[in-house]
C-alpha cells in the first residue's frame, strides 16, 4: 500500500505537536538532572568487606550503591523522568527532522537543566547565562528558519 501526498500531509503531525514533544523530551533530559546529582551526591556508600577479592567487593558495592538509589525516591523519581524523556526521544527521532531534533532537543535540554539547578540548588542565573541562553534559542530559531 502506499500513501498518496494527502495521505501522508493528513497523518503528519501538527507542528504544535513537534514543538511540545521537543519540549517534554528537553524538559524531562535537562530539568531532571540536578535533582538526580543532588540525590546522589547525598549518598554515603556502605563499608566495604576488605575481606573479599577486590572484583567481588567492587561488584557487591556497585550492586548496593544501585539499590540504595533506586529506592530513594529523590532519585528515583527524576531519574525515571529522565528515562521517560529518553523513550520519548526516540519515539520522536522516528517522526521529526533528525538535524531539528537532536540540536532543538539537546540545546533546550541545556536551558532545562540551568533552570533545574535554580530550583533544586538554589544557583543564581547570572546575566552572562542568561545572555547565553537567549543565544541558544536564537540558533534553534535559525535552525528552525533554515529547514523551512
Amino acid at each position: 500500500m502506499t500513501l498518496n501526498a494527502a495521505d501522508d500531509a493528513a497523518s503528519k503531525p501538527s507542528p504544535f505537536n513537534y514543538i511540545l514533544s521537543f519540549l517534554l523530551v528537553s524538559l524531562a533530559w535537562g530539568f531532571t538532572t540536578p535533582f538526580i546529582r543532588r540525590a546522589a551526591l547525598s549518598y554515603t556508600a556502605p563499608i566495604e568487606d576488605t575481606s573479599k577479592p577486590f572484583v567481588a567487593r567492587k561488584l557487591r558495592l556497585l550492586f548496593l550503591t544501585v539499590v540504595a538509589l533506586l529506592r530513594k525516591p529523590s532519585y528515583a523519581v527524576p531519574l525515571v523522568l529522565n528515562l521517560t524523556g529518553s523513550i520519548w526521544f526516540f519515539l520522536l527521532v522516528g517522526q521529526a527532522e533528525l538535524s531539528l531534533t537532536v540540536p532543538i532537543t539537546n540545546s533546550l535540554a541545556f536551558l532545562f537543566t540551568v533552570l533545574g539547578e535554580w530550583g533544586a540548588e538554589g544557583k543564581i542565573i547570572t546575566k552572562d547565562t542568561w545572555i547565553g541562553m537567549t543565544l541558544v534559542c536564537a540558533g534553534i530559531a535559525l535552525c528552525v528558519i533554515s529547514k523551512t
